[in-house]
């Protein structure tokens, strides 16, 4: 089997270590060398990617995607914006549009360096991430490699027309959803913790689910061997989330000392994903689109941003797993934009560059749990990219796809870099 052979550029192996000149070797679907310096001479069957000037790294991994969601780059969706209006929910037109949506924006994550996703839960009643996740795994379409989740649990949910899910709240009835979710094949299951002010006024603080309730959910999704993320802006929410066993916890927003103890205590088993692109862009580019400063406001992004840039400090310094990405899809942040998130983290939360790679990287593995994913290592799953520039100087040089001059998920190139 032919090498491929990644030389005369910097590597950064996922590990923390600062990009330096190396070489990578792939076989099959597999890195069999990561070396430092560079080799003059190289086998005659081997495919030699000249990297000079540029840095090889592993794959992207978005930690709390949402490829139901409509907005993409190229493809702005007007409709599906905050605050969101239930008649967009009108419109939804049945599984085969819709799985061709969500086709289209895993091609265009791809496409952007993003070679592995964790959902944070489907808009759709339907199973499109099940189909979509099956389909890329088969190689039928391109895309991440994906953990797929459920439609996002409410603990009130009233339908557009009217109706009303009788016996939905209560210990039964969460572990009931779990189960259906769990036989139904997805990898994780999605509650809302607590409301949102895009939803209610003063919806952040409100936590939607007991202790019991969420503790059923948290047995059940034990026995049923699926995981359970949730969004959980209230500090209430954040606490209950970790007593229940919930894996990736979004927002964390207005976690008190107690929750930061609470997560701390986890921190090996948990994950926390801010999501500031979302926030960012309702603060700063939402007007556009009708989101003035008053409307932001309003909608409780501008508590939300000076809450994270509170928090995240806090979480940073006591080592629990922070993770870029989360809530693109939206008119103002659409997917495809989803590497913005390490600049963010950078500029408004208080990490470093370096710390936001080897997030976006060997955490993003960890999270997504598929193996030996998310560094340049021997034996490792070959996500490869070449990116022009050092992104551990400049973070922004992620954001650019034209940067991304090769791709590579499982040793095969979704880019190829395009000879000199």
């Amino acid at each position: 089997m032919a090498r491929t052979v990644f030389t005369n550029g910097l590597v950064f192996d996922g590990s923390g270590s600062a990009p330096a000149p190396g070489e990578v070797v792939v076989e099959g679907d597999r890195v069999t060398e990561v070396r430092s310096g560079w080799r003059s001479e190289h086998e005659s069957t081997d495919q030699v990617i000249d990297a000079t000037g540029c840095t090889v790294m592993p794959g992207m991994i978005e930690s709390h995607c949402h490829l139901t969601f409509p907005s993409a780059v190229g493809h702005i969706d007007p409709s599906f914006n905050p605050p969101l209006d239930v008649s967009f929910f009108h419109h939804i037109e049945g599984l085969p549009s819709e799985l061709a949506r969500a086709e289209r924006n895993a091609k265009i994550l791809l496409d952007h360096g993003f070679t592995s996703v964790y959902s944070a839960g489907s808009i759709l009643p339907m199973p499109v991430e099940i189909i979509l996740r099956d389909k890329i795994k088969a190689g039928a379409v391109p895309g991440p490699r994906m953990r797929a989740a459920s439609m996002e649990r409410d603990n009130h949910p009233v339908r557009p027309d009217g109706h009303v899910e009788p016996d939905w709240q209560g210990p039964d009835a969460c572990r009931r959803w779990v189960r259906d979710m769990a036989a139904q094949g997805y990898d994780s299951v999605k509650f809302l913790l607590s409301n949102d002010d895009v939803f209610v006024p003063g919806g952040s603080q409100i936590t939607q689910y007991t202790a019991e309730e969420a503790l059923a959910a948290g047995e059940q999704a034990r026995e049923s061997g699926v995981w359970l993320n949730c969004h959980a802006q209230s500090a209430e929410s954040v606490k209950i989330a970790v007593r229940s066993g919930f894996r990736s916890i979004y927002h964390c927003t207005y976690a008190d000392e107690e929750a930061l103890d609470l997560l701390e205590s986890v921190k090996d088993t948990v994950f926390v994903s801010p999501a500031p692109g979302i926030i960012y862009a309702n603060v700063h580019e939402g007007e556009e689109f009708g989101i003035t400063r008053e409307v932001a406001e309003k909608m409780g992004s501008v508590d939300a941003l000076e809450g994270m840039a509170r928090i995240y400090p806090e979480i940073r310094k006591r080592g629990i797993r922070a993770l870029p990405g989360g809530d693109y899809g939206f008119p103002n942040n659409p997917i495809g934009r989803n590497a913005r998130d390490l600049q963010l983290f950078v500029d408004v939360l208080g990490y470093t560059p370096l710390e936001m790679l080897v997030a976006a990287t060997k955490l993003g593995g960890e999270l997504v749990d598929f193996g030996d994913l998310g560094m340049l290592r021997p034996g490792w799953l070959a996500d490869v990219l070449v990116v022009r520039g050092n992104p551990a100087e400049d973070l922004r040089l992620l954001q650019d796809k034209d940067n991304l001059l090769a791709i590579m998920q499982n040793g095969t190139f979704h880019k190829a870099p395009v000879a000199a």
